[in-house]
């Protein structure tokens, strides 16, 4: 697969050349694109959630932000299920002790 610049929401690829500006939003759903979601120092394991130490910290991760170090991280898009995660099968054990 290809790695690709994309919204960290939706999955819509990012083709212009250059890192988005602040206020840049993506075209199919609207998320901001500047964000530590899609920088490629973000780490959710990290101090921070971020391993570049000279960035200040930022605590809405998926909002637009003034980072002087941001770079648009390059991966393969994978979608979010609903199925796998870990509230789906946290409702689903609830689901279960209750007897719904």
């Amino acid at each position: 697969m290809n790695q690709t610049r994309h919204c960290h929401q939706c999955g819509a690829e990012w083709t212009l050349a250059g890192q988005p500006g602040r206020g840049e939003r993506c075209l199919r759903c609207g998320a901001d694109l500047r964000v530590c979601l899609n920088c490629s120092s973000y780490d959710p394991r990290a101090a921070q959630q971020c391993r570049d130490r000279r960035a200040e910290p930022v605590a809405e991760k998926h909002l637009g932000n003034f980072c002087e170090y941001f770079e648009f991280v390059r991966r393969v898009y994978a979608p979010k299920t609903g199925e796998g995660s870990r509230e789906a099968a946290a409702r689903q054990q609830l689901k279960r002790l209750l007897g719904d």
